[in-house]
Order: structure tokens, then C-alpha cells, then sequence
């Protein structure tokens, strides 16, 4: 087989790969869409379409890509320390630099910085540490974790189990221990609040359900609430006004740790430097990776505050939690170089600019269109919800794939965005252009079109 060849290379793949979050069975008879280079906001693939990444490839590249920088640090770093453990404290200069940088922009009081390799372990490891710290303190019963339904927090066990995503759950024995593991609802105001509830209303009503989970479980049993400041991979959920106002309170009332999930809206995606930051939060914890290297390497980062770091470094055994990739340092330069082009190219700044085009153009054009019941977002990245009823809000049957359908005409037209369910996620890259939003705009409305009179012509839309 040459793997020069792409045809031969789409087989090799069927008969080699299992791809994550694939109908495995489709891939088997359709193969790979192998892409082969990237530069700036495009992607060229394995036949030499050209496609617009509107995705930041998985919410990540926010400096796009072909970035020499990035590359040369990493090499250099490769070549002057390509490896070594942070076990029994060790350690290596760019995460030294990295973790220091890191506390500079981060709200207070975050003060220590644990390193990993994605988002799902950053957060399995803060499960670890709010555990940990809870037993440090002589209280074993508060374990109990709070989410939200439709929140994204990982895939190992644990991870998993703290999500609110039930096809995250089909066929894995997951969530674990469900008395450790609770959700409240989703704080999506198209979708749950009351007929004519404000959004203030609307998360005042969240705020108590709050308090009464915690009530009913006994506040000496719960220990945290995780929550991305603005919803991923539920459809991008931004929170109804008033919501962190409402919930935080709560949270110190009975002593309930509060993680910031940042690992999307973390530099710069919202236009601020992490989405805390734009909802002036002041999390126990901070949960980052993604936009950390712009994808370059693999690197996750678990932030703590003082106060834990207070009680885990009395404790009178190691901590002995870790990876053998913790503080990679060819990752931590990767880290540094992307850090040094998002604040020399005013990339957050930017963002706010761009990101105001972008949401402007996504509900001049589709708000009133008959297949989308809302279009939402912040800064560089939007959400648009699919419904088979405008009137009412429904939406479609699983088994129609509106948003599905809508993702393969948009790739048909050298477009990438992402489908979730119900909805498009839209995630450009920091340097996306005004150009570039007026393609995307343009893509989208022939694509939304197009699936549009599909469904209504099979009865599907009302």
C-alpha cells in the first residue's frame, strides 16, 4: 500500500483507526475526510478542496494555523529539552514561565497551576483536589458534585459522569456513582424558562433550584459547582442575564468550591481573556486548555486558589496525583509562543471587534428563518438552534439530523462549522476576517436553505 496515495491512505485508515465521537459503522463505508494542511483560517484536505474553518478546528486553533513561531519554539525547545517529569519536584524552565504567566492574567485568587494534557484530565484532576481537599479538612461526607444538564466537561469516568450530555453516556456504564454526580438544568432561557419569564426571573429560578438541591442532599455533602462560563457543546449557551450573580451567592452560602470551565472560553474566545473574566467571576477553580496552545500541542491546565493550595500543601503525604506528560516542556513553549501572538496582535482585543460582526451578521440574516428558533453567542463563538416549528419551538426527532444535514452542505461548500445536537456551533479563529464572516454568512444561508426545502418538502418542517 503506498501511503503517498490518498485513496490508499483513506483505506489504511478504516483498517486502522478508531475515531473518537464517529458513527463507527459510517466510517467503515465512507472513510476519512483526511486533511493535509492548514494555514491561517483554511484547510486543505486529501483531493485538494480548500474549506473555511469556521470552527477553530475543535474550538482550539484561536490563532489559526501555520503559525512559525509556534513551531520554532517548539523545536527549539525539542532540541534543547525535549522531555523530562515534574514527579518529586522536578521541573523544566517554559512551565516554570508558563505557570508564573498564567497567575499574571488569571482572575484572584487563583495561585497554583497543575499541568495536563487535555480538558477532560484537567478536570478529573480537580475532581482529585476537591476531594483531597475536603478530606484534608476532616469533612469526608462533602464529595457531591454539581453541573448543569447540557454541560461539557470531559470524557473519562469521572468527567463523563459530571456531564450532562446523555450520548455521552450510551453503552459506557457512566455516570458512576450518581449519588456523587448531580445536575441542575440547563441554564437556557429559549429553551426552559417559563412562558413569560424574564431572564432575570429566569435565573432567580435557577438560583433557588440551586439552593434546594443542596438543601434536600445536606450542605455537608456538597462540594462543588462546575460550569463553563458560556456552554459548548450543548448548542453555546450564553447564560440569561443575572445568572452567575444569582448562583455565586449560593455557592458561598454553603461553602460549595465554584470551577470555571474555560477550556473553550479561555484566551480570548469571548473577548476577554477567560470567560471569568468577562462575567467578573473569581472561581475556586479554573479549568483551561484548547486555546492554551491554540491546539499546537496537547496541554491542559488546572488552576487552584490560594486557600486550597493553603490546605493541600499541609497535607502529610505527597500529592500524588499526575501524569508522565504534566508540564511537557516542548507544550509549555508551544504555550508561550501563542501567548506572546495573542497579546502582540491584540488578538482579545480583536476579538471583541470581530466577534460584535459576526454576531450582528448571524441574526441580521437568519433570526427570522423558518428553520432557526434562535441564533446566540458571544465574541468569537455563536450558537444556531434548529426546530422543526418556529411557532412552537419544537424539535426535530433525533433520527432527522437537521443539524447534521446542514454540516455536510456546509462542507459541500468549503465551509466548517459544527454540528451538536439540535444546533450549529460556530467557533472561528481569532484572525477570522470581515471577509471571511461574509463567506461563512453566505454559506450558511444557501446551506440553511437548501436542508430548509428538503424537510418541508418531506413534511418535516412546519
Amino acid at each position: 500500500m503506498d501511503i503517498h496515495d490518498y485513496t490508499d491512505l483513506v483505506e489504511l485508515d478504516k483498517h486502522s483507526q478508531l475515531h473518537p465521537f464517529t458513527n463507527l459503522s459510517d466510517h467503515q463505508q465512507t472513510g476519512p475526510l483526511v486533511m493535509m494542511r492548514g494555514q491561517g483560517t483554511r484547510l486543505t484536505d486529501h483531493t485538494g478542496k480548500e474549506y473555511l474553518d469556521a470552527l477553530a478546528g475543535l474550538w482550539c486553533m484561536n490563532v489559526g494555523y501555520g503559525r512559525t513561531e509556534i513551531a520554532q519554539a517548539v523545536a527549539e525547545q525539542i532540541e534543547q529539552l525535549s522531555y523530562f517529569h515534574s514527579f518529586l519536584a522536578m521541573a523544566n524552565q517554559p512551565s516554570i514561565v508558563l505557570a508564573d504567566r498564567l497567575l499574571q492574567i488569571a482572575p484572584e485568587p487563583l495561585s497554583r497551576v497543575f499541568f495536563g494534557l487535555s480538558g477532560s484530565d484537567a478536570n478529573d484532576t480537580n475532581i482529585k483536589i476537591i476531594w483531597l481537599y475536603n478530606n484534608l479538612l476532616g469533612r469526608p461526607q462533602k464529595k457531591k458534585l454539581i453541573a448543569r444538564r447540557g454541560g461539557y466537561h470531559g470524557t473519562t469516568l469521572a468527567t463523563c459522569s459530571l456531564s450532562g450530555l446523555p450520548h455521552l453516556y450510551t453503552g459506557f456504564d457512566v455516570p458512576l456513582d450518581i449519588d456523587r454526580f448531580l445536575l441542575v438544568t440547563t441554564p437556557n432561557h429559549y429553551r426552559y424558562a417559563q412562558p413569560g419569564m424574564t431572564e432575570l426571573e429566569f435565573s432567580a429560578y435557577l438560583a433557588e433550584e440551586l439552593e434546594q438541591l443542596i438543601l434536600r442532599q445536606g450542605p455537608e455533602t456538597v462540594a462543588a459547582f462546575f460550569a463553563e462560563p458560556v456552554m459548548g457543546a450543548s448548542g453555546v449557551l450564553v447564560p440569561p442575564e443575572g445568572y452567575f450573580e444569582a448562583i455565586v451567592p449560593v455557592l458561598r452560602k454553603y461553602e460549595v468550591l465554584f470551577i470555571a470551565d474555560e477550556v473553550i472560553c479561555g484566551f480570548g474566545r469571548l473577548g476577554s481573556w477567560f470567560g471569568s473574566t468577562h462575567f467578573d467571576l473569581a472561581p475556586d477553580m479554573m479549568t483551561l486548555a484548547k486555546g492554551l496552545t491554540s491546539g499546537y500541542q496537547p496541554m491542559s491546565a488546572s488552576l487552584v486558589s490560594q486557600e486550597i493550595w493553603q490546605v493541600l500543601q499541609r497535607a502529610p503525604t505527597p500529592f500524588s496525583h499526575g501524569f508522565t506528560y504534566s508540564s511537557h516542556p516542548a507544550s509549555a513553549a508551544a504555550a508561550l509562543a501563542n501567548l506572546d501572538i495573542l497579546e502582540s496582535e491584540n488578538l482579545i482585543e480583536r476579538a471583541q471587534t470581530v466577534g460584535a460582526q459576526l454576531q450582528r451578521r448571524l441574526r441580521e440574516e437568519f433570526t427570522d428563518h423558518p428553520l432557526v428558533g434562535e441564533v446566540r453567542g458571544l465574541g468569537m463563538v455563536a450558537g444556531i438552534e434548529l426546530v422543526a416549528n418556529k411557532s412552537t419551538k419544537e424539535s426535530f426527532d433525533p433520527t432527522v439530523a437537521a443539524q447534521v444535514q446542514v454540516y455536510k452542505q456546509m462542507l459541500r461548500r468549503g465551509v466548517v462549522v459544527r454540528p451538536v445536537p439540535n444546533a450549529l456551533a460556530i467557533s472561528p479563529s481569532l484572525i477570522f476576517t470581515l471577509q471571511e464572516i461574509e463567506t461563512l454568512v453566505g454559506a450558511l444561508k444557501e446551506s440553511l436553505d437548501d436542508v430548509a426545502r428538503q424537510l418541508a418538502s418531506q413534511g418535516l418542517l412546519s
